[in-house]
């Protein structure tokens, strides 16, 4: 018995989807995660029980002092060695006090103690005046040029000019000011504050990610032959014990096991996680965030299929959206427990300057990274094409004009933290980070799409490679 075929395509027969090739990379990881051996679970007991003991140490050692100085770099410290999440209320406590006694006891012709206690009191969002710096400026505005030989004042002050905000223009001032004098310094002093110098004028300390900057700072403090053994202890044992530990995945769901599974089928799990805590709530704003993600997509595709090139209000209206960061941050909150009220998640969903900001950032850095690569293997048009088309200048001109907007945007996200605040800080905190990654990745190149040895690096010394004790 035949079976006649009909020449003509049935209305229900699928078309075979042919989809574009990227031409990614492969991973560049292979087994390293898998093979990375887990610690017998003695050792690593005795090394909790150790980091109790150092925290107790630090407390009663470091915590005591009263002396500005001495609490200033204490404080600076543990920040930068990545510990100070053991001691936040100890920190805040001697913030509060430092910031009531600001204009009393900062009164004084000392760079580096001024350009500090201005960078702690700021990025915990205390609301300081950058007035503080005219002091070092000569009769003619200008400053002084007898700042330039205390280079770890420069240094210092060149971190604190990143917290800058709009209109604080003796930063913008002192950003120009303390760059070019730290690059004609590094060559001329010995390490490690050379190398300090090196890795901060490349990833300014506010805009690095808090353990990759631990991990380096780490290195740093153990060279500086006045640092405390007790806190150097303390940060290297737990910087090591916060990594990866492939024995980890059996305390995570099956869908994380696998992952396979589809995305709906995370979304019920942390849902009914949720559910115990009377949260299940959440979980709708985060699957409307992906629904806005999605949607972005769409838009996007839809401009490339139609050789659409959309005007730069078109494209930035889709772009911040498709950039991920509002869908990143409504669903990082998903974990942070009470303090995320429905109150901050209807605040996620209301474009707040600081998410806005963290999107324009990661929009123009990445569009500009990667828009060539992207071109060339068929893509819609990036925030350069748009800007060029409209406004018909060269690319050089856009890259200046939108390194000047991603400028303006940490600005936007700089008075977003100051008290008082929106939202509690932890979730500010957490835009912020989110931000801090986007510079990483996107600072030198692609680094997303294309990783290159210095972020496999980065991603191996945070998360794989323990410091040696």
């Amino acid at each position: 018995m035949s079976i006649q075929v009909s020449g003509a395509p049935s209305q229900n027969a699928k078309s075979e989807v042919v989809r574009r090739t990227a031409n990614f990379h492969p991973s560049i990881w292979g087994d390293r995660f898998i093979n990375n051996t887990s610690e017998d679970k003695d050792i690593h007991f005795h090394k909790v029980r150790e980091v109790e003991e150092l925290k107790d140490e630090v407390r009663n050692e470091l915590f005591a002092t009263s002396h500005l100085s001495q609490q200033l770099g204490f404080i600076d410290a543990l920040q930068r060695l990545g510990v100070a999440y053991h001691f936040e209320r100890e920190i805040q406590e001697a913030l509060e006090h430092i910031y009531t006694t600001f204009n009393d006891k900062i009164d004084v012709d000392d760079l580096y103690k001024v350009s500090l206690s201005f960078r702690l009191l700021r990025q915990e969002g205390f609301k300081v005046s950058c007035d503080v710096f005219k002091k070092f400026k000569d009769e003619d505005g200008q400053f002084k040029d007898s700042l330039t030989s205390d280079v770890e004042g420069m240094l210092a002050f060149y971190e604190a000019t990143h917290l800058r905000m709009h209109g604080e223009e003796i930063l913008d001032e002192a950003l120009e000011f303390t760059t070019t004098h730290l690059k004609s310094t590094a060559s001329l002093i010995g390490n490690p504050l050379a190398a300090q110098i090196t890795c901060a004028l490349k990833q300014p300390l506010h805009k690095g990610i808090p353990r990759l900057e631990a991990r380096r700072y780490i290195s740093f403090y153990e060279q500086d032959a006045s640092h405390n053994k007790v806190l150097l202890k303390l940060s290297i044992l737990d910087f090591n014990l916060v990594q990866w530990d492939v024995s980890n995945i059996d305390q995570l769901p099956e869908y994380m096991q696998i992952c396979c599974r589809a995305l709906f089928d995370v979304f019920e799990a942390i849902e009914n996680e949720l559910a115990k805590k009377e949260r299940s709530y959440c979980v709708s704003y985060a699957k409307d965030a992906m629904k806005c993600l999605v949607r972005a997509y769409f838009d996007e595709a839809k401009w490339f299929y139609q050789n659409y090139i959309p005007t730069m209000e078109e494209y930035m209206h889709v772009a911040l959206k498709s950039s991920g960061q509002p869908m990143l941050t409504t669903i990082s909150f998903l974990g942070m427990g009470d303090i995320v009220t429905k109150e901050a998640f209807d605040w996620t969903f209301s474009n707040p300057k600081i998410i806005t900001a963290s999107s324009v950032i990661g929009r123009l850095m990445d569009d500009m990274k990667s828009h060539k690569f992207e071109q060339e293997r068929g893509h819609a048009p990036s925030a350069v094409e748009c800007y060029m088309k409209q406004h018909g200048i060269s690319e050089q001109v856009v890259h200046d004009e939108f390194n000047r907007q991603v400028a303006n945007a940490w600005k936007d996200i700089n008075e977003e933290c100051i008290r008082p605040t929106v939202v509690p800080m932890p979730l500010l905190m957490r835009c912020l980070n989110l931000t801090r990654v986007l510079d990483i990745i996107y600072k030198e190149g692609d680094n997303y799409t294309h990783v290159g040895k210095e972020m496999k690096e980065n991603v191996a010394s945070v998360l794989i490679d323990p410091i040696p004790i």
